[in-house]
């Protein structure tokens, strides 16, 4: 009888590290299926974030282009006003200066008076100003 309680022990225990070994082997099969499920979690989730950070870029470029085009036209609008106003400014000054001969002719002097250089050229009565002059 004791053989027969030694040999149900030697069976008892054998069976414990079969099922020991079992149990190791599935958990190692698990956790290796975890770790591959935790990895592809992870890439998709970077792919994600570099989809989102790409689409921030381009809708980022698109704004400051759009930004850009808004300013050049302003500044072409402000320029053609601008202009406007020089011509406008031209038209008055040319309106007045119409007809006033005396007043064109107080410029030209007090233009020689007031000149620093060598050079003077004084307009003659064809309306052509004199080139050289010796003095």
């Amino acid at each position: 009888m004791r053989k027969l309680g030694y040999l149900f022990a030697l069976c008892a225990l054998m069976l414990s590290f079969t099922s020991c070994y079992d149990f190791s082997r599935e958990q190692a099969l698990k956790d290796a299926e975890n770790k591959g499920k935790a990895t592809l979690v992870e890439s998709e989730n970077s792919k994600k974030a570099l989809i989102e950070q790409a689409k921030a870029e381009n809708e980022s470029a698109t704004l400051q282009a759009e930004a850009k085009v808004k300013i050049a036209k302003a500044e072409a609008q402000a320029e053609i006003e601008r202009a406007k106003g020089v011509a406008e400014a031209n038209k008055i000054i040319g309106e007045s200066l119409r007809g006033n001969n005396e007043y064109l002719r107080y410029l030209q002097i007090d233009a020689i008076r007031g000149s620093k250089g060598e050079k003077i050229y004084i307009p003659t009565e064809a309306g052509l100003p004199i080139i050289e002059a010796r003095k």
